[in-house]
């Protein structure tokens, strides 16, 4: 396990404060979609005392394995890991990442009852890295909740990304997407839609 190995996390810019930069339909569409988490999606994730992720990250060599969640509080120092773990790479950039995440993916893991644990692509995005990705590809976002750290892009090791992203869909947890050329799945804990 890496640990901030002495970096010091930035906190990153708001995309709701950087309102130079984002137009006022990107501002509200934010802000739509951070307001729009229905109670019923969350109250679909598992009530256990006890929640683990196992999570390992694309294109470097951290990784999380462990307890985030205990006796109804999430234990900081694995949010602190999983941070780090789920950073933008090409900025070695951390973000606190929205908690609910994490219980979707638990949601997912637990339906599909697996201990295989997921392989994380992207997590957060600085707005910088996300125009970059915008600019370059049409499937990017440029009002995505991968820059309010609500978001993941994921595979599951040794399961079909089309299963996982039907099954996800179902669970009606937040938003599910599949991209299916390049085998992965988005998660995120904002509103519950599929595309």
């Amino acid at each position: 396990m890496r640990r901030f190995n002495g970096r010091r996390a930035h906190a990153p810019e708001c995309p709701c404060c950087e309102a130079g930069r984002l137009g006022r339909r990107a501002l509200f569409a934010v802000g739509a979609a951070l307001a729009c988490t229905p109670a019923q999606a969350q109250a679909q994730v598992p009530a256990d005392p006890v929640r683990r992720l196992t999570v390992r990250r694309a294109y470097a060599s951290d990784s999380f394995s462990g307890i985030y969640f205990r006796d109804g509080r999430y234990v900081r120092d694995a949010l602190e890991q999983l941070n780090w773990v789920f950073r933008d790479l090409s900025r070695d950039e951390v973000t606190p990442m929205d908690p609910r995440l994490f219980d979707v993916m638990y949601a997912v893991a637990r339906r599909l009852d697996t201990d295989e644990g997921f392989d994380v692509i992207s997590g957060y995005r600085a707005p910088e890295t996300n125009a970059a990705n915008a600019a370059r590809s049409r499937r990017v976002s440029t009002v995505s909740l991968h820059m309010s750290g609500m978001a993941g892009d994921m595979r599951i090791p040794g399961r079909e990304s089309l299963g996982v992203a039907r099954m996800a869909a179902e669970m009606a947890l937040g938003g599910v997407g599949l991209y299916r050329r390049d085998g992965f799945i988005h998660l995120d804990c904002g509103q519950a839609r599929r595309w």
